[in-house]
């Protein structure tokens, strides 16, 4: 993933993004939870491959695996 996935401050402020690419995770995420198959994006995005695409679901994943939850005392 770290070698498809990078974060640049001089691209997109620094989201995270498809590696060579403004290619946002983000909008890659969205865009399968509109029901966009591999197939829609490939074809919109002729630089992206179906690796960028698991990589961007990895690292989202990961990201939540790696979240800090604050909770209240009750």
């Amino acid at each position: 993933m770290s070698t498809r996935i990078e974060m640049n401050p001089a691209v997109l402020l620094g989201k995270p993004v498809v590696r060579g690419t403004r290619i946002s995770v983000e909008l890659i995420l969205r865009k399968l939870s509109e029901g966009a198959s591999y197939e829609d994006l490939l074809d919109a995005y002729p630089k992206l491959t179906e690796a960028d695409i698991r990589a961007c679901m990895l690292y989202a994943a990961d990201t939540i695996a790696h979240e800090v939850l604050l909770t209240t005392g009750s």
